[in-house]
């Protein structure tokens, strides 16, 4: 019966790790990863060298683990007043097996640094403390607008980690800027959902300081100027990054609910990162080689 029991609490843990982790948002920092592999690699082999495979594995689960333990470890006591964290998530359920599973997974990322290059640490390093930051104190940036918005261009770290570790050398300064304006789009869009808990809990974001209506135009916004910039580096870039302010001006003025696009976010950016990365490796094997 003992056994039973203590196989059934680590089942019930490891389970509740993967709802922590978010699996649904497990590409939003693994992605990236795929795609400065693939902007960086000018070979095939380049696609499959270990350090690539490495940061991939690191992104998908141990860093969302840190990112999201982080957050619910520190917004324990105000995610009781968001509906989100009983429909779609999980409350946070303290422990300190738990705790130190969170911890565990920021130290996964120590080999990284050896794995990748020098290159690459200052977007790993800055990854971590951004991931640590957002949340927790002193700086909890999530709660001081605009920085919870700017502070959220840690999505793009892995990616530019990546390409630095591949190709050894840092990516277009355009692509980067692109990169984080689109995080920051992202960020606010899906914090649009939570103004009502957020100003319950007396939580400052920039959508609470905004307001709705003009949250829907700073992030048009973000992501039009990540158009453009994206823009600079390909002009078919900045033309498949400009479906995102089509698609919250079409949020903004439709009946479709917030709350409900906002669920339909990731499959939009599988998509678009779908199309990014073939463009990439369509530069490296021309489709005219493959197909008969």
């Amino acid at each position: 019966m003992g056994t039973d029991q203590s196989n059934s609490a680590i089942t019930d843990g490891f389970r509740y790790l993967l709802i922590l982790s978010r699996p649904r948002f497990w590409l939003y920092l693994a992605g990236p990863v795929v795609v400065g592999v693939a902007a960086a690699a000018t070979t095939v082999p380049d696609l499959f060298l270990p350090v690539g495979f490495a940061l991939f594995g690191y992104f998908l689960l141990p860093a969302n683990i840190l990112l999201y333990g982080v957050n619910d470890i520190f917004d324990a006591d105000i995610d009781t007043e968001n509906p989100k964290k009983t429909e779609r998530e999980a409350r946070w359920q303290g422990g300190p097996v738990v705790t130190a599973s969170v911890v565990a997974s920021g130290l996964l990322a120590v080999p990284l640094f050896a794995i990748a290059g020098s290159v690459a640490w200052p977007w790993i390093a800055g990854f971590l403390l951004l991931a640590v930051g957002y949340s927790a104190p002193p700086a909890r940036f999530k709660t001081t607008p605009p920085l919870d918005s700017l502070s959220n261009g840690l999505y793009i770290l892995p990616g530019i980690a990546a390409y630095a570790a591949v190709a050894g050398t840092q990516p277009p300064a355009m692509a980067v800027v692109g990169a984080w304006l689109w995080t920051m789009g992202m960020h606010t869009f899906s914090a649009i959902p939570d103004i009502d808990p957020d100003r319950r809990a007396g939580i400052r974001t920039t959508a609470t300081w905004l307001g709705k209506r003009r949250t829907y135009g700073y992030v048009a916004a973000c992501w039009l100027a990540a158009a453009v910039a994206f823009g600079f580096v390909d002009p078919r870039l900045g033309v498949l990054m400009a479906v995102y302010p089509v698609f919250v001006a079409w949020v903004a003025t439709s009946s479709v609910a917030v709350d409900r696009a906002y669920w339909w976010f990731p499959a939009l950016n599988t998509v678009v990162g779908t199309l990014f990365t073939l463009g990439l490796l369509w530069v490296i094997v021309p489709p005219t080689e493959v197909l008969p």
